[in-house]
């Protein structure tokens, strides 16, 4: 017989592990002068920056993972991936949102999800230098999404905004859209809201669920930039799928919304 899973209270425990050490060790590259930004993509002439803080958080979160959970697999940005025997894995964004990291604006984060082989049941944002850790828990008997800072808990919400008049839509950047047709979808959705804006990274998935916006729409995401985000805006109220409705854990076009009435809305226009 084969050792038994984890309970989900023991992998909560471990995330919140690994979200510690990582937060030791970005703060120590966060707004330094001496951090080291190099290009993933010079060969093409793309700007596609990596720092000392992706590679050295990924590190000690894998570092942790092979310590703790052994038979799990682990894909992250930043390095190999490895394949486990559990049917598990952790996806991991050490730094989510590298160019705000770099500009020393603080809506990037750290991103840890688990994957039990067909979804993300767990997921934490963590942000270090504000100190708020979004975590969530989404499966068939647990569903809970909460922010954490210091000693305060708040359970997470999402608001109620049925009419995208009244919404406010947040995305990353216009140049994530690389596909034009993309952007022209996404410039129809922001004509019909009452506000667009950008630069938000994965902190604004942290906003939608704690109900402070209305809608996220990105494209050209990895798995690894939208699967811990999934529980934790799931297990708020929200939803988040891609462009057509379907299953987004694998990336490419995605939505979240805070209210069903508005996600029908908004997805009438992006897959148009």
């Amino acid at each position: 017989m084969g050792e038994a899973l984890p309970d989900i209270a023991g992998d909560v425990e471990v995330a919140k592990e690994l979200a510690k050490a990582a937060r030791t060790v970005a703060l120590r590259h966060f707004r330094s002068d001496a951090l080291q930004v190099g290009n993933k993509r010079a060969t093409d002439g793309v700007f596609d920056p990596v720092t000392v803080a992706d590679k050295e958080v990924e590190a000690v979160i894998r570092s942790i993972l092979a310590e703790k959970r052994p038979l799990d697999g682990v894909l992250g940005e930043e390095h190999d991936n490895t394949v486990g025997s559990s049917g598990r894995t952790w996806v991991i964004d050490p730094i989510d949102g590298t160019r705000a990291f770099m500009c020393g604006l603080p809506t990037w984060g750290v991103l840890i999800a688990l994957n039990d082989g067909s979804r993300p049941i767990l997921g934490v944002m963590d942000q270090p230098y504000t100190g708020e850790r979004y975590i969530a828990v989404s499966t068939d008997h647990l569903l809970t999404s909460l922010c954490q800072r210091g000693e305060r808990e708040v359970r997470l919400q999402v608001r109620r905004c049925s009419d995208l008049a009244d919404a406010v839509l947040c995305s990353t950047s216009p140049e994530a859209f690389e596909a034009s047709e993309d952007f022209e979808r996404f410039s129809t959705l922001s004509k019909h809201v009452r506000l667009t804006r950008y630069g938000t990274d994965c902190y604004g998935y942290a906003m939608l669920a704690r109900g402070q916006i209305d809608l996220v729409v990105e494209a050209n995401l990895k798995p690894y930039d939208i699967q811990a985000m999934i529980p934790i805006v799931q297990a708020a109220g929200g939803f988040v799928t891609n462009w057509h409705g379907g299953d987004c854990q694998d990336g490419g076009q995605v939505i979240a919304a805070a209210d069903a009435a508005i996600h029908t809305a908004a997805l009438e226009i992006l897959s148009g």
